[in-house]
């Protein structure tokens, strides 16, 4: 076994392989690039090296940064985690030529399915079922549009390097071909450096199918059983469960015979997992083998007893497969939930900003990650948290915007869902647009329970998977968003005792003895009433006015009494826990809530659900400015192309110009008729969320 493991990678895969690694007496090295300096995978290794700027190109991409760390670092291998290098067969290469083992499969397996023309020619001449389509030499684009005429449209534009959905592209129309090529290929060649493409039937309502395999240098291949990942958006995986729902007996014999068929054409090693499409008729056909770790993996540990990533530093080191075929079996359900920073009410737009307050479900608060406790079996909820951040940290515009993996266990499916639902409700994320709201209401909604799904289930019927989190705020909301901006007003006052706890700033307790800790608000001709103005909705609701009087008596903590819009009047009271967590009292019936306080906006979590809410002042100055017309910056990225020139007209809705952020390329359309005045930035430059791009001038009314 090696000593010294470089970890050529960031976030929760390299904190995942540093608690395997660490488990198995091994030193674990990090890279970091300048942006994370000081992210959590950095202060879990053993020794960390920076390896340049912040965008991956410079950085995580770059063989000769990553090589260079590991000879300062005398790492004996490096593992690559996925993504970034790791299907890179020239890096494999790199490693072996400096004789530093490459946690992964032999060069030449990871260019045979690297190239998906080349690794559906070599699939065709093992016997695996493909699906129709072109993967020919020939790119010109009249030859690809050609094939994709005599395919029969609707068909699939795919990045011959890619994964991940970069580089994809569903084109229903002749006419929509050329414009989807250019962005399926320069999307491409940005991500992979590579902008070949190949052309698939478009098969319309499949489910996503795929058999992790595993093979060793001794000529010894398994399976581990099927996933399924069927419930997508953009082409990315959204919720991943194994077993597959509905796939067993003769279909599973097939389908996980197909893939061990894939690894051994390609004389494999290491971890791999065989793709396939999954016609409702049962048919199937052969995607893609991605040669790597993949970032579902956990359901198939928690279903097989297995720890995926220790068997991948075994094999490397050239030990024989842990378990024969034999010995590997199903046991309960599994689904994990990738929990983004992203807006689905916005298109599942990535979101930036700092993770002021982030809570990993009940049992996994902290996940376990900052102090490299394994977290590889649930918890006794059922729950596992993999997770690469911290409260605290930042996610930027530069790197995948996944926050964590929620990852439950059940005996069965129903169980596993309900625990997932649970966590999920659990989850706490403020300063920035999480998914976990989208993810418990896709969990819970009759489609996915009853496992009627296919792969378009989300953006046809998007709209029936609105925020389970939701809603307008109620009585006892806002009794409870009163009390807290009272309670923190009077800290601001200086009526609270420096150790008493505040709303929203997390843990502290004041000496309930001490004379300095009355709240009783005496006046001498009244109950010191004051109005909390607050808007729900984090600023969009309606204005409430809310009446509030201060402590009554000399304990603590105080009892506020409430005056609401409804005229309902009630009495608030909150006991401090741990990390921003109170007991609330409402007339006598105890709660749980979180309070979190960021300037003038007001985050609470209440029986699982979120509310936020805008402070109103009156006194305020306000600064909405009559803005032009024009297009903004939906996010922080780079932009690719402009599409328009000053004095062009365009028409709603039309593509205007194309902005790269988060690996994702975005095509940002007209909001309105009108003429281009100015376009202000050009491709390459970088822009910050909020930004106007395109000044446009709309004709009047």
């Amino acid at each position: 076994m090696f000593k010294r493991l470089l970890i050529a990678n960031r976030g929760e895969i390299a904190c995942r392989v540093i608690r395997t690694a660490r488990r198995l007496g091994i030193r674990c090295l990090a890279v970091c690039s300048d942006a994370d300096e000081g992210a959590l995978h950095v202060a879990m290794a053993d020794e960390a090296f920076r390896i340049g700027p912040a965008p991956a190109r410079e950085s995580y991409l770059d063989i000769e940064a990553i090589l260079g760390a590991a000879e300062r670092g005398r790492a004996d291998a490096i593992h690559p985690g996925y993504g970034f290098l790791s299907e890179n067969a020239e890096f494999a290469e790199a490693c072996a030529a400096r004789e530093i083992v490459f946690v992964g499969p032999p060069a030449g397996a990871i260019r045979a399915m690297g190239s998906k023309s080349e690794a559906k020619r070599l699939m065709e001449a093992a016997g695996v079922p493909l699906v129709p389509g072109y993967h020919g030499a020939d790119q010109s684009p009249e030859r690809l549009a050609r094939e994709a005429e005599a395919i029969g449209w609707p068909v699939l534009l795919k990045a011959s390097a890619g994964g991940g959905g970069r580089g994809m592209r569903a084109v229903e129309r002749a006419e929509d071909f050329d414009t989807a090529l250019a962005g399926a290929k320069r999307e491409a060649g940005a991500a992979f450096g590579d902008d070949a493409m190949l052309i698939e039937r478009f098969v319309t309502k499949p489910r996503h199918v795929e058999v992790q395999v595993f093979a060793d240098r001794h000529g010894n291949f398994v399976h581990l059983f099927e996933r399924d990942c069927s419930a997508q958006r953009r082409h990315q995986k959204v919720i991943e469960e194994a077993p597959a729902p509905g796939v067993g007996g003769d279909l599973r014999a097939a389908m996980c015979e197909a893939a061990l068929a894939a690894a051994r054409a390609i004389g494999y090693e290491g971890a791999g997992t065989v793709e396939f499409l999954l016609d409702p008729s049962g048919e199937f056909w052969f995607m893609e083998m991605n040669t790597r770790l993949q970032v579902e993996h956990p359901v198939t540990e928690l279903v097989t007893g297995t720890d995926l990533v220790e068997w991948q530093l075994r094999v490397a080191g050239g030990e024989p497969l842990p378990l024969a075929q034999e010995e590997i079996a199903i046991r309960g359900h599994s689904i994990e939930a990738r929990l983004y920073a992203e807006d689905p009410a916005r298109g599942f737009l990535p979101s930036t900003g700092d993770l002021i307050h982030l809570r990993l479900s009940e049992s996994e608060a902290a996940s376990g990650a900052e102090t490299g406790v394994d977290r590889l079996s649930p918890g006794a909820d059922g729950i596992r948290v993999d997770t690469g951040v911290r409260a605290g940290d930042t996610v930027s515009m530069h790197y995948d915007p996944m926050i964590a993996k929620v990852i439950a266990w059940g005996p069965d499916r129903d169980a596993a869902a309900d625990r997932l639902s649970a966590a999920l409700a659990a989850t706490e994320v403020v300063g920035l647009t999480a998914n976990n709201g989208f993810l418990r209401s896709l969990v819970d909604h009759p489609r996915f329970r009853a496992a009627d799904f296919h792969t378009r289930l989300i953006e046809e019927r998007l709209d029936e998977f609105p925020p389970a989190d939701a809603g307008a705020a109620a009585d006892e909301d806002l009794a409870i968003a009163a009390w807290a901006v009272a309670s923190r007003d009077d800290a601001a006052a200086g009526e609270v005792p420096g150790g008493a706890a505040v709303p929203g700033e997390g843990d502290g307790r004041g000496d309930p003895w001490s004379p300095w800790n009355r709240r009783d608000h005496w006046r001498m001709n009244g109950a010191g009433e004051r109005i909390v103005r607050l808007r729900p909705g984090g600023g969009d609701g309606d204005l409430v006015e809310i009446a509030v009087a201060g402590g009554r008596g000399t304990a603590l903590p105080p009892t506020y009494e409430v005056r609401l819009p409804s005229g309902r009047e009630t009495s608030v009271r909150g006991e401090p826990g741990a990390g921003r967590r109170w007991e609330v009292h409402v007339d006598g019936n105890r709660q749980a809530v979180t309070v979190v306080a960021q300037g003038g906006h007001l985050t609470l979590f209440r029986a699982g659900r979120r509310l936020s809410f805008a402070r109103h002042d009156p006194g305020a100055v306000s600064g909405g400015l009559e803005m032009a017309g024009g297009l903004t910056a939906p996010m922080p990225g780079r932009i690719v192309s402009v599409l328009v020139e000053p004095g062009e007209s365009v028409r709603e809705g039309q593509a205007v110009l194309v902005l790269e952020a988060m690996k994702m390329e975005h095509t940002l359309t007209a909001p309105a008729d009108g003429t281009v005045e100015e376009v202000r930035f050009a491709p390459g430059d970088l822009v910050d969320e909020a930004t106007e791009l395109v000044v446009l001038a709309t004709p009047p009314d």
